[in-house]
């Protein structure tokens, strides 16, 4: 994954440059902050690459003398089934219906999506 990191990396240097020189340039606050937000979402792709890379070593795709059996067996761990992502969708929907009808169904809403959340993360905490 390193390869990816360095692409990636280079789309944030790239975003980082352009929303400086716009943000001197224009003075538009609204085009300015897009592009560090895409600079931001591209550096953390990157960082993430670059960690998984660090951790897990080079990959079968990354070798060019690598067979198809080299990137045979488990792959990663893929959950069954959860109820917490309708539970966290259904707590956003409130929250959002919240904002226009009330304070009261807004933090309702934000229980129920916290809620949602917190069961997300920690469904396989003790796997």
């Amino acid at each position: 994954m390193r390869t990816e990191a360095m692409l990636f990396g280079g789309v944030a240097v790239f975003f980082g440059g352009t929303a400086a020189l716009y943000g001197v340039w224009s003075r538009e606050p609204a085009g300015t902050s897009a592009l560090v937000v895409a600079c931001g979402m591209a550096a953390l792709v990157s960082f993430f690459c670059l960690v998984q890379y660090r951790r897990k070593g080079r990959r079968a795709q990354d070798l060019k003398d690598a067979e198809v059996a080299d990137g045979a067996g488990p792959v990663a761990f893929f959950p069954d089934e959860s109820p917490w992502p309708v539970v966290t969708a259904l707590g956003f929907a409130v929250t959002a219906t919240g904002v226009v009808y009330g304070l009261w169904l807004f933090l309702i809403g934000c229980g129920v999506l916290a809620r949602g959340v917190f069961g997300m993360v920690f469904q396989y905490a003790r796997r």
